[in-house]
């Protein structure tokens, strides 16, 4: 430490340093390039292309690894929210969202009437996690889906990557997210850009802190918004606190691009988080919707996607003091002319066919709505309570993972442009058929490779039976929080722990006697037990 003779400068030094440091804030506000037509940063705030004020209140939610529950858009925006951060992949670790699908997820925001936080989550610990990728990577994935989000800059903000290095390597972060902000500038993207802090994101060596100005004055656009992930580092008010006024004290935008109420590397303040973000009027967005695993279940905020199951987690941030529901404002972009209040009709009654086992076929009459409908949700009703079965886009689905010789009661709600549901539908009530004898079918199953967080597994499923196979469902549990994130000769969904495949087209057909075999990559913590029971068509398996 120096002593504070030697340390001293002299009193026009410092006037000239202050007077520099003025102007380089001042100098923020202003960019190099004309103004953004879309989001963009004035004074270290986030505000629509009309001028309003936005600050995001909302949730994370896992679509590349769950691109089947696009419906929780929906129930995420009924919650409450403003804004949905949607996870997505390069394809480097998990299966590539294309083009279309970047596409259909920002019109389901609008439909929604959320604003799309946008993020590839390749770069997750880069320098420390296997597989992990650079942030130029992550620009190159932003460039090559580009014309899905071009004219999209009032209603998309790109997160270039989440968590983009480690605690290996992070004095790197600040020229690496400079020369992937200025690849996206190159290649003509006007709109806001969110950078993620190193550490995991939670800036713990405060290499974010302390290079954002740099950065910020790196955009030639000056339309870049900082994000730091508040997990153990922000255990304690005061360090909550600190980090979040630094930012707002030099007029750098600065948001909560994840948080939670526990977690395994120590126990954040949530509750100094909402209420110090609700002061200094900041965004925040929570992690997660739902579908957790590895230990970290407790983040979902509801269970299995159902959006009538909420958790302590999910209460707390959804309803609770400072929360979503008391807080959040709809973007102007979708609320300053007032919006369509008037819900579609109700939709005919669903009619079953198709019925197996474990899944049920149901098509019903379309409702009307004077600005169109955009889809329906099916729902299954037991009593007085609700639970999401499926969403469509179409006046027909397909729910699966039924029990056997089980009575169900559905019914069906629709949707319009607006985020207006309509009155329910008249119920239909169906009982699936029983499961086939016992041991009619075997499974083995393999661990092929492995890996630092993950692996590769092989499933033979064999008929023992007597007579061919036509159409089956292979379900079992993963005993770990295994979660699979890509799987071939059949279409896999998985709710927790409990995995549910139905065949491809190629693999439906099971000759007596014959076999099939899928292929799967699935991550997992630290253990990889085997699951030990598995059920086909509802009837369960030998496993050999």
């Amino acid at each position: 430490m120096r002593s504070r003779t030697a340390s001293a400068p002299r009193a026009a030094t410092v006037a000239a340093a202050l007077l520099g440091l003025l102007l380089s804030f001042l100098s923020l506000g202003a960019p190099a390039h004309a103004a953004p037509t879309g989001f963009r940063i004035e004074n270290g705030r986030l505000l629509e292309g009309s001028g309003n004020d936005f600050v995001m209140r909302g949730v994370n939610h896992a679509h590349t690894w769950y691109p089947d529950r696009i419906s929780s858009l929906a129930h995420i925006k009924a919650k409450g929210a403003n804004t949905v951060r949607v996870v997505l992949s390069s394809g480097d670790r998990w299966t590539r969202n294309d083009t279309a699908d970047v596409a259909n997820v920002v019109s389901e925001c609008k439909q929604n009437r959320l604003i799309c936080v946008l993020e590839v989550h390749d770069t997750t610990g880069y320098g420390e996690q296997s597989g992990a990728v650079t942030l130029s990577r992550a620009a190159d994935y932003w460039i090559s889906v580009r014309s899905a989000l071009t004219g999209q800059e009032d209603h998309v903000v790109v997160n270039i990557g989440n968590e983009p290095h480690g605690n290996t390597g992070y004095t790197a972060w600040t020229a690496d997210t400079k020369a992937a902000i200025r690849k996206l500038r190159d290649a003509g993207f006007d709109h806001t850009i969110m950078v993620d802090a190193p550490n995991w994101g939670q800036d713990w060596a405060f290499t974010m802190r302390d290079n954002a100005a740099s950065v910020f004055a790196a955009d030639p656009d000056a339309n870049t918004i900082f994000s730091i992930h508040m997990y153990g580092v922000f255990d304690t008010a005061a360090e909550i606190t600190d980090y979040l006024n630094r930012f707002v004290t030099a007029k750098l935008p600065i948001v909560v691009g994840e948080f939670g109420h526990d977690h395994s590397d120590g126990n954040p303040d949530e509750n100094t988080i909402l209420a110090v973000a609700q002061q200094l009027r900041l965004g925040y967005l929570g992690w997660s919707w739902s579908g957790n695993g590895g230990g970290v279940e407790y983040l979902d905020m509801v269970t299995n996607f159902d959006p009538n199951q909420l958790t302590s987690w999910g209460q707390r941030l959804l309803n609770g003091v400072n929360g979503i529901a008391a807080t959040a404002q709809e973007a102007a972009i979708y609320s300053g002319g007032g919006g369509d209040t008037t819900p579609p009709t109700a939709p005919g009654t669903p009619a079953a066919s198709g019925v197996t086992s474990s899944s049920v076929s149901l098509r019903w009459a379309a409702a009307s709505d004077a600005t169109g409908v955009t889809g329906y949700d099916v729902v299954r009703v037991s009593g007085g309570t609700e639970t999401v079965a499926t969403s469509t886009a179409t006046t027909t689905a397909t729910v699966t993972g039924l029990s056997p010789a089980t009575a169900y009661t559905f019914a069906v709600y629709a949707r319009d442009a607006a985020g207006n549901r309509s009155p329910r539908s008249a119920t239909v009530t169906v009982t699936t058929a029983p499961g086939g004898p016992a041991s009619s079918c075997g499974v083995g199953y393999r661990v092929t490779s492995s890996w630092p967080g993950g692996f590769q597994g092989e499933i033979t499923l064999r008929n023992t039976g007597t007579s061919a196979i036509n159409g089956w469902t292979l379900s079992w549990t993963f005993p770990d929080g295994q979660r699979v994130t890509n799987l071939w000769g059949g279409t896999a969904t998985q709710s927790g722990s409990a995995v549910s495949v139905a065949a491809a087209s190629y693999t439906a057909t099971i000759p007596a006697a014959g076999a099939v075999t899928l292929g799967f990559t699935a991550s997992r913590a630290t253990a990889d037990s085997s699951p030990t029971a598995f059920t086909l068509n509802g009837a369960p398996c030998s496993v050999s």
